[in-house]
């Protein structure tokens, strides 16, 4: 604090003293951007074990109505066979990160999305058997469920 000697005094701060604070104020908020991105991410990779979600209800449906067989396609037709008005979209508006395997008689299948919240390729998995989570294995044909 500068103390002008006198009869007035002033007072004021330094300029060291404004740049520790500015210094302080930069870095608490690199911390709270850092922060929010990954919740950010985290958010994504719920909405998307949401989606799965509801295409594995979709698929159970279709399964009943079609003796037990779940539908040969790729999963940019998916949604129309198992006739879905609103079809779930990958929350980060690019590329879409889900992926649908079945099995050559159509009797089992999974579901994958890739998660972006992990440093390495993490998937979520929906399997036609109950089973979910997290795996770093990519579904096949020959290993429709790798849970």
């Amino acid at each position: 604090m500068l103390v002008k000697k006198g009869k007035s005094k002033i007072f004021g701060f330094t300029l060291i003293e404004l740049l520790v604070v500015i210094s302080i104020i930069g870095i608490l908020a690199s911390l709270a951007l850092v922060s929010y991105s990954r919740s950010q991410k985290q958010a994504r990779d719920t909405r998307r074990k949401s989606d799965l979600r509801q295409y594995q209800t979709a698929l159970e449906n279709y399964a009943n109505n079609n003796n037990g067989l779940y539908p040969n396609v790729i999963f940019s037709n998916l949604c129309t066979s198992l006739g879905l008005s609103n079809c779930p979209n990958d929350p980060s508006g690019g590329s879409s990160t889900y992926f649908y395997v079945y099995s050559s008689d159509q009797s089992q299948y999974s579901l994958r999305a890739n998660l972006e919240a992990y440093s390495t390729y993490q998937y979520w998995v929906v399997c036609s058997n109950g089973k979910s989570g997290e795996t770093n294995t990519i579904p096949s044909q020959s290993n429709v469920c790798p849970l």
